[in-house]
């Protein structure tokens, strides 16, 4: 195995989006590890991190579906994922360029 395949996944985001119901939607793409599957990401807990090192903690609360339904084979072939997400602090901050870790049950520091 390598590196890659062992790693747990860190998504980039790649654009953000208002959600209509006061949430936030996040495009991400895989930027390393091995793409999370969609059972790991329903209810997830997850670390953002700016590039200045600023970190929010986040839950993911469900996926938007204008691209069509997400399955774990479509994040594999692609390396990407959108989220709705919810969190502690400011989630509204999070904009391109921020990556988010830690894909679990709840992220701890």
């Amino acid at each position: 195995m390598t590196p890659s395949e062992t790693t747990p996944a860190i998504l980039k985001v790649i654009d953000t989006l208002d959600h209509p119901h006061g949430n936030r939607i996040l495009r991400t793409r895989v930027l390393e590890g091995i793409p999370p599957t969609v059972d790991q990401l329903k209810s997830s807990w997850l670390i953002a991190r700016s590039p200045d090192g600023i970190e929010v903690e986040l839950r993911v609360i469900g996926f938007p579906v204008f691209g069509g339904k997400l399955s774990d084979a479509r994040i594999r072939s692609t390396g990407r994922v959108d989220l709705v997400i919810e969190g502690n602090g400011d989630v509204g901050s999070i904009s391109r360029a921020w990556e988010l870790y830690r894909i679990g049950p709840r992220a701890t520091r």
